[in-house]
């Protein structure tokens, strides 16, 4: 849909942030909400998608696919492509599902997607896939995200749940208000709160730390990053050492009990486990500020100032993703909390403790007070399920038993892969083993606007629609805004939308009806808008019917008053109002958990030093920290192509931040272009020297698309600086089984060879 003649804005909507085009011939121009006063540069990737060269035009097959038919196949990621019409690709497609259901069930089947594709309620690429294949018979499903995984396993076991322990119980507003003392592990960094599922109208991070800071609050950044809070609350920084939270938080604890600063009535009223924890605490090897010196490389004496200045004040503990994102993960988030308990600061209006604010733009927001428009996924029949970061594990071992929360469960037999939605090769650990994986399902089908790795290595590619070629509503449980989400221009090629797609295929498979209801994408939208639109006439207020909410682009909705959630509840009236952990209480010390006897997560949080870490033999070899953290120029890996994302690169590649000290012992000078290389894998990168980053530590963030110089070599060159060919593929422990891709370790070495050149965003030859 072109602009009218007078040229009017457009209203959409993006994961970070409400905005507005203007389009003129074939360019477009990107203004944000003007209630926005601090709109993210992301949104100036934005331009680029609508016509860049790595747009998928057309149906592809993969050549071996199409001649040998489905299998096992090392060629996957090496392949060359064939267009073929949509009719041809939607029979093929529709064909091999009759054939694997036919043989395999729905236990044969991994739907893959992950929720960051559209900001739009309807066009959610996971809601469709996840939709489709449950009509089919339903499929292999994973549970939890790569961001937070260790956390959303632990929580619920401590505190409630991981959204008692972050989106309910302190606010941005209480922050800025009531907190004194901020021990900010992993930082708030303003990057990351530029983003937030289904969109955000308003980004209020940076004003409310302000406020804080002027208002008085302190600020300790703990984190090997000095930009992890930003500079205008001039917080104390702590270069720790990468993973060593837990010995920081330990030593801090320690300090508490030492000089009697814990709040003992709160722990006898609150909580379970205290004693247990104590006598670890203080047991043969004492965990004291003096230990934990020597660990996480912070003075003695300064975990002791940390820990007096929290006590007996509004202190706030707020633990970061990145934290969790690592192994033993679940440590830090328990410990967190087990130190806010000590300081007796749990749900106290801007105290205790808060997991992942300042990870999203939204958390630290009031919730909606009425129901967002949401596509029924259906009901799934089959009960297998993976961990979302145990998808190599799963392809590469089906029938291998492994553990999970408590549980024993088994890898299926995945004979076909359906993802819409998602990028695995931007998410996952150690991608070297991770094509492997993908080498051995009879069948992958993708749909993707873009040639992402992920469709390189698929079988059958169909052609995405981006979210500013399709109509949709955008909405976000912690944003009072509703955006009439209209298109801004016609499809690439012949791409089409997702629910077109299977809706084709359910089409060829006889269950149109059960997917698409007899609902065209309008009948969809409206049919969505209309439990929000009833809810509003409920309490009184402006309802419009859909046709003038589409008109007028966006309505406010109202939203809850902020209460503190079920924490405060449960602090103002521990008798009545129990957490819903086992015992009701706050449990530093878990019978559950310690029931499940795993070796790597013990009944209440304790210190276990990672297998890559300070003092192992293998940092002989690379003495390195790498912190692969979320980046600043794009969502993920979406639309590196953007102009926002390229402006970043150095020589056209990821930059990579070291530290002046480890830059000169080896030769680096500002812009070279490196080699990052451990025992999995090597990239390229762009150097950038930096005293923001501690030494022994390099900073390498994620989402540079994977671009290896040799596709048809085992352990390929990535010449464009892609982190995840270096980490490591394995769980945070037998309870979480999550993913550990923040840190790994590297030697890092000035590239001396010719350049190669940069072939991420280029189409495979056809």
């Amino acid at each position: 849909m072109d602009n009218d003649p007078a040229g009017s804005p457009i209203p959409h909507s993006s994961h970070w942030g409400a905005f507005s085009v203007l389009r003129r011939g074939d360019s477009i121009s990107i203004t944000p909400h003007p209630r926005d006063a601090d709109p993210a540069v992301l949104l100036g990737n934005l331009p680029a998608v609508l016509n860049h060269r790595a747009r998928i035009a057309s149906p592809m097959v993969r050549r071996g696919w199409l001649e040998r038919g489905p299998g096992p196949d090392r060629l996957r990621g090496r392949d060359d492509f064939v267009a073929v019409s949509w009719s041809e690709g939607l029979d093929l497609a529709a064909a091999e599902l009759r054939r694997v259901y036919a043989e395999y069930g729905g236990k044969g089947v991994f739907g893959g997607s992950y929720g960051w594709s559209s900001a739009g309620r309807f066009h959610h690429a996971q809601s469709q896939v996840h939709r489709f294949l449950n009509v089919l018979g339903g499929y292999v499903k994973s549970v939890n995200t790569y961001s937070s995984a260790a956390a959303a396993v632990i929580l619920p076991h401590v505190i409630g749940s991981q959204e008692s322990a972050g989106r309910e119980n302190v606010s941005w507003h209480e922050l800025a208000t009531q907190t004194d003392v901020v021990l900010a592990f992993g930082g708030l960094p303003l990057k990351n709160t530029s983003v937030s599922s289904g969109g955000t109208s308003q980004h209020i991070a940076r004003e409310h730390l302000i406020a804080a800071r002027r208002r008085g609050t302190q600020f300790h950044l703990i984190s090997p990053l000095r930009d992890d809070l930003p500079d205008m609350v001039e917080a104390d920084w702590h270069p720790i050492r990468p993973g060593t939270d837990v010995p920081l938080m330990l030593g801090i604890a320690h300090t508490l009990v030492a000089e009697g600063l814990h709040d003992v009535a709160f722990l006898e009223c609150y909580c379970v486990g205290w004693p247990a924890f104590e006598a670890y605490l203080n047991g043969p090897d004492p965990k004291d500020a003096d230990w934990a010196a020597a660990i996480c490389e912070i003075p003695a004496d300064t975990i002791r100032t940390i820990a007096r200045q929290a006590a007996g004040k509004r202190t706030l503990i707020t633990c970061a993703q990145s934290l969790q994102r690592a192994e033993h993960g679940e440590q830090p988030v328990w410990m967190g909390v087990v130190l806010a308990a000590m300081l007796g600061q749990i749900g106290l209006p801007g105290g205790g403790f808060v997991y992942a604010m300042g990870s999203l733009s939204n958390i630290g927001k009031p919730a909606l007070a009425v129901p967002l428009p949401t596509l029924p996924q259906g009901i799934n029949k089959v009960p297998d399920l993976i961990p979302v970061a145990r998808i190599s594990d799963l392809l590469l071992n089906p029938g291998q038993e492994y553990d999970f929360n408590g549980r024993r469960l088994t890898y299926p037999d995945i004979r076909l892969v359906y993802w819409a939605g998602g990028n695995p090769f931007h998410h996952h650990q150690d991608i070297n083993r991770l094509r492997e994986a993908f080498f051995r399902p009879d069948t992958i089908i993708v749909h993707e606007s873009v040639w992402t790795a992920t469709a390189r290595h698929a079988d059958i590619v169909f052609p995405a629609t981006v979210t500013m070629e399709r109509s949709d509503i955008g909405a976000s449980a912690n944003d009072p805004l509703l955006v009439a989400m209209h298109p801004v221009g016609a499809p690439y090629g012949q791409a089409r939308d997702d629910y077109s797609i299977f809706a084709d295929i359910a089409l060829r498979l006889d269950v149109s009806d059960r997917f698409t209801e007899g609902r065209s994408v309008d009948d969809w939208l409206r049919h969505l808008y209309e439990p929000t639109r009833m809810a509003l006439l409920k309490q009184g207020r402006q309802a419009p019917d859909f046709a003038e909410f589409w008109a007028a682009g966006e309505l406010e909705l109202p939203t809850l008053p902020w209460d503190g959630g079920v924490v405060r509840a449960f602090r103002n009236d521990p008798d009545n109002r129990k957490l819903p952990t086992p015992t009701g209480m706050v449990e530093i010390a878990s019978a559950t958990i310690a029931s499940f006897g795993y070796d790597d997560c013990a009944g209440h949080p304790v210190w276990m030093p990672p297998v890559e870490g300070a003092g192992s033999p293998l940092m002989r070899e690379y003495p390195l920290h790498l912190v692969s953290n979320q980046p600043a120029t794009r969502l993920h890996s979406q639309l590196d192509f953007g102009a926002a994302s390229l402006a970043s690169k150095v020589q056209g590649r990821e930059p990579v931040r070291i530290h002046p000290l480890d830059a000169a012992a080896r030769g680096i000078a500002d812009g070279d272009v490196v080699r990052l290389f451990n025992h999995r894998g090597a990239c390229l990168a762009g150097a950038v020297i930096s005293d923001a980053v501690r030494p022994g530590v390099v900073q390498l963030a994620t989402g540079a698309w994977y671009d290896p110089i040799d596709p048809s070599a085992d352990n390929p060159l990535c010449v464009h600086g892609n982190p995840n060919v270096l980490t490591r593929d394995a769980g945070t422990s037998r309870l979480a089984q999550a993913c550990t891709g923040q840190l790994t370790i590297v030697q890092i070495e000035r590239y001396q060879g010719e350049l190669p050149p940069i072939r991420a965003f280029d189409p495979p030859v056809d």
